[in-house]
């Protein structure tokens, strides 16, 4: 039995959700609005209308202030907003002190997750709007922190006002012995980094979780401390990691001069063996990822010659044709993951288990923006009602699933 969708005359999309739609991670299936970004298939990822291919060299600050206006600034409106995300940067020793009593062995992400849930202890308001401008004022110089504290690296350092966002966190991270080139080429990533993984359209894993646990009414800090739980996850917001490992695995494959021919050859080999191939396919995306040509643009810039980034750029050439030839893929191009992990640790952030927690610090802008439209704007301003999906009762679950929907009217 199929269980017709309500129409909504504003949405675009109408569907019927069936037996078929059961247990699939609710994929396909509309649930609301997202008024920050979107992800079309044939053309990429648009924040508020734009293309972030287009913008990915904006300041961080207007591309914030984008997501949550839904507008550019003007010079008095940036000029305003940057004063704020000054203001609120400013942190309580106390969060520092409760990040130098956790256990260095902790997942750098377990540490990030502490350090939203410590910041809602001191900053919590129930103001979802003030909460949304602190937390994202406030993320770089606690993940400025983690880095330090856990890897030893000395004390906190505090934000410059004289700097930029991500300015800021290069400043704040302080890698020792990084000379003002290598601190140079790390904020130009960074500057760019952090634009195109602010936002994802409203069903990716974390951003879904962070608004579910919002609708209960929680507030912003542990609404985030649950979307940061779901991008902690191997088949979420660890795939830069992984990509980063397989390009350093396809390095080692091959020699030292590599060839396109000799990547090619190594591929084919790859899929012949049916093992998996890192840093092609997307869930939604049927083109190249736009992410994927912007980090590539960067890192000629950054790291041409890097041994890692030159796997990168080949593997992006020869990979999308011999992909092609096996029927089972659907998106044989490369995604965002493809060059990130490469060019982080091409820029001196050489230990991968840290990139989830650079990813966090930039979807924390996204989903804090979408947060404050479900509970603030959404239904006229009454917030999207509570998460209850309907799930059916049965004791074998897919096996005996069949009968008891049949039979559910």
């Amino acid at each position: 039995m199929t269980a017709p969708m309500k129409e909504n005359t504003k949405s675009p999309v109408l569907m019927e959700i069936s037996k078929d739609s059961l247990e699939t991670g609710l994929r396909g299936v509309p649930v609301g609005y997202c008024t920050t970004s979107a992800v079309e298939a044939d053309k990429g990822l648009f924040y508020v209308g734009e293309a972030v291919e287009g913008i990915a060299d904006r300041d961080p600050e207007d591309v914030i202030y984008l997501l949550l206006n839904k507008s550019w600034p003007n010079p008095a409106q940036k000029a305003e907003f940057a004063q704020k995300l000054r203001v609120h940067a400013q942190i309580d020793a106390s969060l520092f002190s409760t990040l130098k009593a956790l256990p260095r062995s902790g997942h750098p992400m377990k540490w990030f997750i502490h350090a939203i849930n410590a910041l809602g202890m001191v900053y919590g308001c129930r103001d979802y709007r003030r909460e949304a401008l602190d937390l994202i004022a406030k993320i770089p110089a606690i993940t400025a922190a983690i880095f330090r504290l856990r890897e030893g690296w000395g004390d906190p350092i505090l934000p410059s006002p004289t700097l930029g966002y991500m300015e800021n966190f290069v400043h704040m991270l302080g890698i020792p012995g990084q000379t003002e080139a290598q601190s140079a080429k790390l904020t130009r990533l960074m500057r760019v980094f952090d634009v195109v993984h602010f936002d994802h359209g409203g069903g990716n894993l974390s951003t879904f979780v962070g608004k579910a646990v919002a609708s209960g009414k929680a507030d912003l800090y542990e609404s985030m401390v649950g979307a940061m739980c779901g991008l902690a996850g191997p088949l979420h917001g660890r795939a830069n990691q992984e990509c980063l490992e397989f390009i350093q695995e396809c390095v080692a494959k091959v020699s030292a001069n590599f060839t396109a021919v000799d990547v090619a050859a190594m591929l084919k080999t790859k899929l012949d063996n049916k093992e998996v191939v890192y840093g092609f396919g997307h869930a939604v995306l049927r083109v190249e990822d736009p992410r994927a040509r912007v980090l590539r643009n960067v890192g000629e810039e950054i790291c041409p010659s890097d041994t890692n980034f030159r796997m990168v750029k080949l593997l992006a050439e020869v990979g999308p044709p011999i992909l092609k030839t096996n029927p089972k893929i659907s998106d044989p191009y490369p995604n965002v993951d493809s060059a990130s992990g490469s060019l982080l640790m091409a820029c001196g952030l050489v230990k991968p288990e840290y990139y989830t927690v650079l990813f966090g610090l930039s979807r924390v802008v996204g989903i804090a923006a979408q947060i404050v439209y479900e509970r603030c704007e959404a239904r006229g301003g009454k917030g999207t009602p509570i998460i209850r999906p309907k799930y059916f009762y049965s004791p074998e679950g897919t096996a005996k699933g069949d009968a008891v929907i049949a039979g559910s009217g």
